[in-house]
C-alpha cells in the first residue's frame, strides 16, 4: 500500500485528497479514486479523466503510465482561465493609459 495525497484547487475552494492506493494503480486511477467531482457542486463538469495531472508542480507526460509511489502528491491541473500573454497585454495597455 502507497499513502499519497491528491489535491486540486480553484481560486475559491482547494480539497487534497489522502488516499491508500494498492499496487498496480496509477496516477489516473488514484485521481478516479479520489473522487474530486463528488466534494464540490462547483465541480461537477470538470472532466477529470482527461485533466492534467502532475507530482510536485511537474506535470506526468503520461499519467496512465505513472505510478505513484509512498508520499507522492498527484495534482490535478485545470485549464487556465486567461491565456498569461493576453494578460500580460492587457496589463501594459492599462498601464499606459494612465
Amino acid at each position: 500500500m502507497a499513502n499519497i495525497e491528491v489535491a486540486f484547487a480553484t481560486p475559491e475552494h482547494q480539497v487534497i485528497v489522502s488516499l491508500s492506493l494498492v499496487p498496480g494503480i496509477n496516477a489516473r486511477q488514484a485521481v478516479m479514486q479520489a473522487s474530486l467531482s463528488e466534494r464540490h457542486p462547483a465541480w461537477a463538469h470538470v472532466n477529470f479523466a482527461e485533466a492534467p495531472v502532475g507530482v510536485f508542480g511537474v506535470r506526468l507526460a503520461a499519467p496512465e503510465d505513472y505510478q505513484p509511489a509512498a508520499g507522492d502528491r498527484l495534482e490535478v491541473y485545470r485549464p487556465l482561465e486567461i491565456d498569461p500573454m493576453q494578460a500580460r497585454r492587457e496589463r501594459a495597455a492599462s498601464a499606459s493609459a494612465r
